[in-house]
């Protein structure tokens, strides 16, 4: 059975507007274009954009993808901590859900800020942070990241070392993005299970279009790895329920 899907991680890469080179690598276009007819017989319905390391602080070319995708689409972006609760409320206003710290790759705030700007975007707008680094890293942040008010973990947290915490996070409630399945280093399907064991409410699935940088890109197959594993009903929660109650979709 196919479900309808939102799409809980996606890039959008438009050389239109401004770029940043990370460690001398720039990314190829992947432009909303591009992403549409790349997903058009995934039964995608809506999803978040998510800005990477080599987009920084540019805001232009994500208001500008959520403009173009539609209402059904959420915005993911990087934020320095010093940007005015003004230009926070703005970004809310075109769809901007979160606040991403890109700790593996770089291009957004330091870790430093990472609980009090949590808890500040969270006050304000409801919005959560979400996290791109191998959980076997965060091990120093662990105590933190579990009492923050709203938190997502891309990419299944990486790597098998860091599943412990990984489950850990997602026993204080933490959602975590079935994405990137050619970047982890374990069975994605046995991590699966045992996160929905420990929290149903926790997946999210993404594509991770266009994968940049991956050993493997996103194949329609790993949405069947999901309903392999996890069987129609609780399929249903990773492919949509989960991410359109976590992303706040219609509000």
């Amino acid at each position: 059975m196919q479900h309808m899907i939102f799409d809980a991680h996606l890039h959008i890469i438009d050389p239109a507007f401004p770029l940043v080179s990370n460690d001398g690598f720039l990314p190829d276009a992947f432009t909303v274009d591009d992403y549409v007819g790349q997903t058009a017989a995934l039964g995608v319905g809506g999803g978040a954009v998510v800005s990477g390391s080599f987009q920084s602080f540019d805001q232009s070319y994500l208001i500008t993808a959520l403009a173009a995708l539609g209402p059904t689409f959420v915005g993911v972006t990087q934020l320095p901590y010093s940007v005015s609760d003004e230009d926070l409320l703005l970004l809310a206003s075109h769809g901007v859900r979160a606040v991403r710290f890109n700790l593996r790759r770089g291009g957004s705030e330091s870790s430093a800020y990472l609980c009090e700007f949590a808890h500040r975007v969270y006050d304000l707008l409801g919005w959560h942070i979400e996290i791109y680094a191998d959980c076997k890293s965060l091990t120093d942040l662990a105590g933190k990241l579990c009492k923050l008010p709203a938190i997502s973990i891309d990419h299944l947290g990486l790597s098998k070392e860091g599943l412990p915490l990984l489950y850990q996070l997602a026993e204080s409630g933490a959602k975590v993005k079935a994405t990137g399945f050619g970047r982890v280093d374990f069975a994605v399907s046995q991590a699966i299970k045992r996160l929905f064991e420990i929290n149903p409410d926790a997946l999210m699935f993404g594509t991770d279009l266009p994968s940049t940088r991956s050993p493997r890109a996103f194949n329609p197959v790993d949405i069947e790895i999901i309903g392999n594993a996890l069987g129609d009903v609780a399929a249903k929660k990773v492919l949509w329920d989960n991410a359109a109650a976590f992303y706040r979709l219609g509000v």
